[in-house]
C-alpha cells in the first residue's frame, strides 16, 4: 500500500536527517489522516497530486531562490509516489477521438472539460498543464 510506503520512507528520511524530505512527508501523511478515514491508494495520490500544484503555485508566486530550490525537491519526492503521467506528445495521440470536439469547442474551458472527460474515461494519469499544452496543439 502507497500510504504504508510513505510511512517507512519518512521514518527513513527521519534516521537520515533529510530534513526536507522527512517535512514533506509528514504533511502528506497529516493531510492522509485527518480525515480519520482508512486511505486507500486513490486517496494518496490524489493529497500528493494536490501537494504538487500548491508546491508549484508557490514557486511560481515565489521570489526567494532557496524557497524554491526547497519546493521542487519537495515536488520530487512526491512525484516519486505517484504513477507517471503522459507527455505532452502522449496526451495529444490520445485525444485523437475527440479532436474535432476539442477544436469545435467554443472556448478553452469546454475544450479542457472534452479532452478531461475522454482521458478520464481512458484512465489516463496527465497532469492539467500537460493536458492545456496538448490542447493548445490540438486547436492549433
Amino acid at each position: 500500500m502507497l500510504f504504508d510506503e510513505i510511512k517507512k520512507r519518512m521514518m527513513a528520511a527521519m534516521k537520515a536527517g533529510n530534513v526536507v524530505e522527512k517535512e514533506v512527508l509528514r504533511t502528506a501523511i497529516g493531510e492522509l489522516t485527518k480525515t480519520g478515514k482508512d486511505v486507500d491508494d486513490a486517496a494518496v495520490v490524489s493529497v500528493l497530486r494536490k501537494l504538487v500544484g500548491s508546491n508549484r503555485e508557490t514557486i511560481g508566486l515565489s521570489t526567494d531562490g532557496t524557497q524554491k530550490e526547497t519546493l521542487q525537491k519537495e515536488i520530487e519526492i512526491l512525484q516519486g509516489f505517484l504513477p507517471a503521467t503522459l507527455s505532452v506528445d502522449a496526451i495529444v495521440a490520445a485525444l485523437e477521438p475527440v479532436k474535432e470536439a476539442i477544436r469545435s469547442a467554443k472556448n478553452d474551458g469546454q475544450a479542457f472539460g472534452a479532452a478531461s472527460k475522454h482521458l478520464k474515461s481512458i484512465d489516463a494519469s496527465v497532469e492539467t498543464d500537460s493536458v492545456k499544452a496538448a490542447i493548445a496543439i490540438v486547436r492549433g
